[in-house]
């Protein structure tokens, strides 16, 4: 049981550009190219974007402080990081949080293949000009009632960040996301700047940042943005534990995660812009409300692509250049999600080859029923999505059974800015915090006459969500002890790590 995987000691970030780099890259995703610039219109505008900002503050970045440390301190994924942080018993909440990852996991690739799909539509010119909104609607109902297509481009995403999983960090995720990852801000700032030169953008541009202050007090609005947050930054999602594994000794890990969430809202700033601006100038504030309201496949796939044969250039640059950057955004969050799943799979002992090829196929298979009905893919989204504000939880909750004072003085070692009882204060209210956004969503449920709340079967209902979430509980629970033995042991009992806190006792066992 003393034994300590090296690949995690071999294997290291050669800089922080490289680990900033990759982590910007696992929290930009398609969520903040697509469900971003339909929050924040729908949302009030300037005052979602407050919303979101403070949910970045008090819930994303310690958040992403807690993570860095239990990466970088067990030198484990999420399993073995609970289990060194918290004792034996607590193996289980790591292995929550990591399938909660992996359900994500499993329908993402199946929306990054539809990136993909789309990217080769508009480098075929699929939207050249007199394609509009019925072509474009017809074109969506086609490829997604098309199975022999979804499965194909969900094997192409699968196999795409198999492969580069595989080989490892230096070989794959560093020399990838070093240049995926610049390459996608580039090419959203171009976006950016191209909308907001269309005659009509000005629209878009109030319709994104002038407040609704009549918003403020919404409920409905807070807990979007809360959920935006969790999703699109990656907190609590165990990503950037998985990274924080690779992370150099004497990394700033306030300054990091700082960043990291910077540049994600950065990314989705730029993102909105490019969209909501692009539908207002090229269409009526009619369509552009049509737009925002038809979900986030409808605004890509359909409302969007109508549009770029309207646009001087956009149906041989532009159009083509928007679904690259989906397609980046999709893979770089993919080979974060993949990574975090072989990394546990590897700590059981398990080589990265086989780890990579097992958790490749068993994305395969996962992946088939939403990538055959919509409504799955839904409420899958809905249930991990929601998933993860509990995954969040048992980071901070790890934080207090390893000790908030002890845990603060770990971090302010290495940090540029001293890291002082702000951090201990927000960790500490993140149950309230909990409490409270994950009850309104559960109050909003309930009230909603729209929805039979209690009906486990229905795409959308607490009952859905609870009946996946109680047998993923129970399951985990059943497999503690297995993963306890089994999972290596961690540099916070045997030394391995320099600035290691003492052995916790609960790992002492």
């Amino acid at each position: 049981m003393a034994r300590q995987t090296s690949d995690a000691k071999r294997e290291i970030f050669s800089s922080r550009f490289a680990f900033v780099a990759a982590a910007i890259g696992m929290a930009v995703g398609t969520g903040n190219i697509w469900r971003f610039p339909r929050d924040v219109g729908a949302g009030g505008g300037g005052v979602f974007i407050i919303a979101v900002v403070l949910a970045n503050l008090v819930w994303a970045i310690p958040l992403l402080m807690a993570e860095s440390l239990l990466g970088s301190r067990s030198r484990l994924g999420t399993i073995g990081a609970f289990r060194a942080f918290m004792g034996r018993k607590f193996a289980w909440m790591g292995g929550f949080m990591a399938v909660v990852t992996v359900g994500i996991l499993f329908y993402y690739t199946v929306i990054c293949g539809w990136a993909i799909r789309y990217f080769v539509y508009a480098v075929s010119g699929k939207f050249s000009s007199g394609v509009g909104r019925q072509q474009t609607q017809q074109l969506w109902d086609d490829f997604v009632g098309n199975p022999a297509q979804t499965l194909l481009f969900h094997v192409v995403a699968a196999l795409l960040v198999g492969f580069v999983v595989l080989r490892g960090l230096k070989g794959g995720l560093e020399k990838v996301l070093n240049i995926t990852v610049p390459m996608l801000f580039v090419v959203l700032v171009l976006l950016a700047i191209r909308a907001m030169t269309l005659t009509g953008s000005d629209e878009g541009l109030r319709y994104l940042f002038v407040p609704d202050w009549s918003k403020m007090l919404d409920g409905e609005m807070w807990l979007g943005a809360f959920v935006q947050m969790a999703f699109s930054t990656g907190a609590g999602w165990g990503l950037y534990l998985t990274y924080s594994v690779y992370m150099r000794k004497k990394e700033d890990f306030a300054l990091n995660s700082g960043i990291v969430v910077a540049g994600n809202h950065l990314a989705s700033m730029l993102a909105g812009i490019a969209v909501i601006c692009t539908v207002f100038a090229v269409q009526s504030p009619q369509y552009a409300e049509e737009a925002v309201a038809a979900g986030d496949q409808g605004l890509m796939f359909v409302y969007l692509a109508a549009l770029f044969g309207q646009i001087p250039g956009g149906t041989w640059f532009f159009g083509p250049l928007f679904f690259l950057v989906l397609v980046l955004a999709g893979l770089s969050s993919l080979i974060a999600m993949m990574e975090l799943a072989v990394r546990n799979v590897i700590d059981l002992g398990v080589k990265r080859k086989k780890a990579v090829v097992a958790i490749v196929l068993l994305t395969l298979v996962g992946g088939v029923p939403s990538a055959l009905d919509l409504d799955v893919l839904t409420n899958q989204d809905n249930v991990w999505g929601v998933g993860l504000l509990i995954s969040g939880l048992f980071a901070a909750i790890a934080m207090m059974r390893f000790g908030l004072e002890r845990a603060r003085r770990a971090l302010d070692l290495t940090s540029d800015f001293k890291v002082g009882a702000w951090w201990k204060v927000l960790i500490g209210l993140f149950p309230l915090m909990f409490a409270v956004v994950f009850g309104w969503f559960m109050y909003l449920s309930i009230t909603d006459s729209s929805q039979t709340w209690y009906d486990p079967f229905q795409t959308f209902s607490i009952g859905t969500m609870v009946l996946q979430w109680t047998v993923l509980f129970v399951v985990m629970l059943l497999l503690n002890n297995l993963f306890a033995r089994k999972t290596s042991r961690s540099s916070l009992t045997t030394g391995g790590d320099e600035q290691a806190s003492p052995t916790h006792q609960g790992e002492a066992v």
